[in-house]
């Protein structure tokens, strides 16, 4: 005959076990929930692509507010715009250019009836920008800029703010759509891997994040960290 007490013992100890990992459960689900999101975090080929030119767009944010200040006669900071393109040129010429869209995405992009023809005209643009930014950084270095009736200048990063503001909107919309939508599901990912290991052999860790602390310290040498101050006024009564 069975032993009642350890027939209770054994339904007690069975039981106790089952509440435990019932207990320890939430917390197995809570890290495999992490993980998930963890990996669903993952940025993708074209939006690291993407995320990099809103960099690229700060620095022509400072670009124009620097043309507007000179053509006022505000005195800019010499040392901000050259650390701004300084950042232009390793960020945007030297990694995103020419290590990432002249090396992966526009040889793809010519092969797309659909968008090949712009091909020709970026990689035109790229190097006329590396131009301006050869120009930009030798003007800034002299520690001296604009002064009464100087135009030329201010010309100058308009002309460039003019060309990359129509070149990465274009890029953003038509390109790089286009480039993701000629690629398997396998090969986007592959990319994606291959532009973030590219990244950490440039700088040496995550590049991004560095140069949007980059910018945003010259926005601040510069008095333009505060977005507010962008805020549009109303318009005329009508």
């Amino acid at each position: 005959m069975r032993n009642p007490s350890a027939s209770r013992r054994h339904i007690l100890i069975t039981t106790s076990s089952a509440l435990a990992g019932m207990a320890l459960l939430p917390s197995s689900l809570a890290r495999a929930a992490a993980k998930k999101k963890e990996e669903g975090e993952e940025v993708g080929a074209v939006e690291d692509l993407m995320r990099e030119h809103g960099v690229l767009r700060r620095a022509l944010l400072v670009y124009s507010e620097a043309a507007a200040s000179m053509r006022a006669g505000t005195e800019v900071d010499a040392a901000a715009l050259n650390k701004t393109a300084r950042l232009f040129r390793a960020f945007g010429e030297d990694y995103h250019e020419r290590q990432l869209e002249e090396a992966y995405i526009l040889p793809a992009i010519r092969k797309i009836r659909s968008v090949q023809h712009y091909a020709d005209v970026i990689v035109a643009q790229h190097q006329r920008g590396r131009e301006i930014t050869d120009y930009i950084l030798k003007v800034t270095g002299k520690g001296k800029i604009g002064g009464a009736g100087d135009e030329a200048f201010p010309r100058v990063l308009d002309a460039f703010v003019r060309m990359y503001q129509n070149h990465t909107a274009r890029e953003d919309t038509v390109v790089f759509p286009a480039w993701k939508n000629s690629l398997s599901k396998a090969r986007l990912h592959e990319l994606s891997e291959t532009f973030e290991e590219i990244e950490h052999k440039q700088f040496g860790k995550d590049g991004f994040e560095d140069a949007v602390k980059q910018i945003a310290q010259v926005e601040q040498a510069l008095g333009l960290g505060d977005l507010a101050r962008f805020t549009a006024p109303p318009p005329p009564a009508s």
